[in-house]
């Protein structure tokens, strides 16, 4: 176990404080009466190293993971923001035996009883990079069947709301089985009616004609993606949503995901498990570094859409990142900034930079898993994404907030 001392020699090797009294209130910790001088940094900083080693705030009972306790991916994400790659570890590995989730891992029972949760897969993942090989193995399994559940959840209504390959304003008699308009089919063959089955014998089906699209005109979906900590579940839901995506013949699907530095996970969107043991979660933020790469892969702006899925603390230039959307919109980039992609609830977010992307014309609010595929599907229509998100009942960011 580590001491207090311990503590604050990661403080002083990392250089947070000049100040012999600022280096007493972060050992003292956030829920001292000494905490009232704290930044929010350095709370948070606070919070992070007593969390592990003073309370019990990661540890409702031993090796717990469920939703009940702080997300230790948020609380990883602090840890490599505030402390260079080589003090992460040491924290990271003491966190993961002192969790005991390696001890977990190891148990077949454990497995069979884990429920599909989020949560989970983003905790695991940000734990990744310090768990033995064995241990690895096992928490792809573990991971693997919680996105199977998701995916099970998600991929039917995903496909369905946003194949937009369908012109409904076209009639065919010779429809595949999913552009069956099933209301005309049975109108026109009621007197097929069966008596003695009691069902109907269509003579001819009715239902939608697909539009034939070329590949160059199919409109393109850049899904680029925050993997800080604070954004752990948006990343899981955006790696299966971007998979599913990526199978519709009717879209291009990329998927981006950014800290300090940019990682194209497109070529890997066939099995959304290696989409997420090829991310990083926690760490800095640099959107406008993650905005110009997907500027610079963008071909027909009117044919694109880029959601960006972030809670905007920028690190980086905050006036180059707005300056960079504005173009974007200006060229008719449908950009969407979602605040976050997840079930929690209402989002931390930094509102200032927020309201300035709803003056420059960029849609900005959260929305769950199970609101998305129909969002999706409306920006693909280039319909108002405000007045949808008005009808679901979602909170927008206005330009005045």
């Amino acid at each position: 176990m580590a001491t207090i001392e311990q503590d604050t020699k990661l403080v002083k090797d990392q250089d947070l404080t000049g100040h012999k009294d600022r280096r007493w209130r972060l050992v003292l910790g956030a829920d001292s009466e000494e905490s009232n001088n704290l930044s929010d940094a350095d709370r948070r900083l606070s919070y992070a190293l007593t969390a592990l080693y003073g309370g019990e705030e990661l540890r409702k009972g031993r090796g717990s993971l469920s939703r009940s306790a702080p997300k230790v991916s948020k609380w990883l994400g602090d840890i490599r923001e505030f402390f260079p790659s080589s003090v992460v570890q040491v924290v990271q590995r003491d966190a993961f035996e002192r969790l005991g989730l390696k001890e977990m891992l190891m148990e077949p029972e454990f497995l069979s009883a884990i429920e599909a949760d989020v949560h989970l897969v983003a905790d695991l993942v940000s734990l990744r990079s310090v768990m033995p090989d064995k241990t690895i193995e096992t928490a792809r399994q573990v991971i693997n069947k919680v996105v199977a559940e998701l995916m099970a959840r998600l991929e039917q209504k995903t496909a369905e709301s946003i194949r937009g390959a369908i012109n409904k304003s076209k009639r065919t008699f010779r429809p595949r089985f999913n552009d069956i308009d099933w209301h005309r089919t049975i109108q026109s063959n009621l007197r097929h009616y069966q008596v003695e089955q009691q069902t109907i014998v269509p003579e001819k089906l009715i239902g939608f004609m697909r539009q034939q699209r070329r590949i160059v005109d199919l409109d393109e979906v850049i899904l680029c993606v925050d993997q800080s900590g604070s954004m752990a579940t948006s990343v899981v839901y955006s790696s299966i949503f971007a998979a599913v995506m990526a199978s519709i013949p009717a879209i291009k699907t990329k998927l981006v995901c950014f800290d300090t530095a940019v990682i194209d996970m497109t070529d890997d969107l066939e099995d959304p498990v290696n989409v997420l043991f090829g991310v990083q979660l926690g760490g800095g933020t640099d959107i406008n570094q993650a905005v110009a790469y997907c500027e610079e892969k963008i071909e027909r702006p009117s044919k694109t859409h880029l959601i960006l899925i972030t809670d905007l603390y920028e690190g980086g230039d905050e006036q180059a990142l707005k300056a960079r959307v504005a173009n974007l919109v200006r060229q008719d980039v449908n950009v969407i900034t979602l605040l976050a992609l997840s079930d929690d609830g209402k989002p931390s977010y930094d509102r200032e930079l927020a309201s300035d992307f709803a003056a420059i014309g960029s849609p900005v609010f959260a929305c769950t898993p199970d609101q998305f595929p129909d969002l999706m599907a409306t920006a693909l229509k280039r319909e108002d994404v405000l007045s949808w998100a008005a009808d679901q009942d979602i909170k927008t960011i206005r330009a005045s907030e």
